[in-house]
């Protein structure tokens, strides 16, 4: 540790001897817990009854996690299509011989996307009051469910700042140095052993200098949306905006997608063909879900009222 730096190398999870929980899937775990709680107190409130709210958990898993997964590909990762298109779908890289990988790249807008349709289809099959109703209430665990996920990259070393000299820096020795790479150097055969001994073995500092200093975007994110959160707890229990059809879901929008567009500044470009662009990727998608939001929040009339 250096000052207020910190050098940060965490295992990625829990060996359970026959099969490794990795902490990003547990963040993943956690966040659709409460969500399922959050939900849960919402949806006694409204009155409506166990079958659906079982129905909107499954729904919400499969249209989140897939337009998570497909989100990144078209997004940042697209020549998987064509290079290892199976990975898409499995948890395996099979590219140059079968690895297992866990679902490495998911996409936040994607898992916008995907919740929008899956409540869509949730709505007209399930519950059939107005997408809108459903959307309004949803966001209030979801963003609460960001400030896991983002825990989880942090985590995993990844979605990581521009370098920095500022207190706040992390050394993510986990970024710059994979797995073969640290084997390599190290000379250690266990993976695991030979981070440890990068991050800790007086012999290996020279090493770990070169491992620079980085903003934790992750983690200025994941602060960010615990207010996001509270915000729209506060806005759902506190006041009448629940029953204005729009407002919830455009308040999530302009302030979540406002939060990414800013923390964007400081990230690594995801995808390096792009970082000459004077907006990235993701700041790019942040823009319309902005003014999706605020067509909702001040513009958006209802043609009925909801009974």
């Amino acid at each position: 540790m250096h000052a207020l730096n910190i050098v940060w190398n965490p295992s990625k999870g829990i060996d359970l001897g026959f099969f490794t929980l990795h902490y990003y899937s547990l963040m993943w775990i956690i966040a659709f817990l409460l969500g399922f709680y959050i939900i849960k107190r919402i949806f006694i409130n409204e009155k409506q009854t166990n079958e659906a709210l079982d129905s909107l958990f499954i729904y919400s898993v499969i249209g989140i996690m897939l337009g998570a997964r497909l989100g990144h590909v078209i997004f940042y990762q697209p020549e998987l299509i064509n290079d290892d298109f199976f990975s898409i779908f499995l948890p395996f890289k099979f590219k140059g011989g079968i690895e297992f990988t866990g679902f490495q790249g998911l996409a936040s807008h994607g898992a916008a996307i995907g919740m929008i349709l899956s409540m869509y289809l949730y709505n007209k099959k399930i519950i059939k009051k107005s997408v809108l109703w459903i959307l309004d209430r949803v966001v209030v665990p979801v963003s609460l469910g960001a400030v896991f996920v983002r825990l989880g990259n942090f985590i995993n070393s990844e979605i990581i700042g521009e370098k920095t000299t500022s207190s706040l820096g992390v050394q993510f020795i986990q970024d710059t140095y994979n797995k073969y790479e640290v084997v390599k150097i190290t000379g250690i055969k266990d993976v695991k052993a030979a981070y440890s001994a990068l991050g800790n073995d007086p012999k290996y500092a020279e090493l770990l200098n070169q491992v620079p200093l980085r903003h934790p975007a992750q983690l200025y994110e994941a602060f960010s949306y615990v207010f996001v959160f509270l915000i729209l707890m506060y806005t759902y229990w506190k006041t009448n905006k629940r029953d204005q059809q729009g407002f919830l879901f455009g308040l999530f929008l302009v302030l979540l997608w406002s939060v990414r567009f800013f923390v964007e500044f400081v990230k690594e470009p995801q995808n390096i063909e792009r970082a000459d662009w004077l907006l990235n990727t993701g700041q790019l998608l942040s823009i319309p879900f902005i003014l999706i939001g605020l067509y909702f929040m001040f513009v958006y009339k209802p043609k009925s009222k909801l009974n």
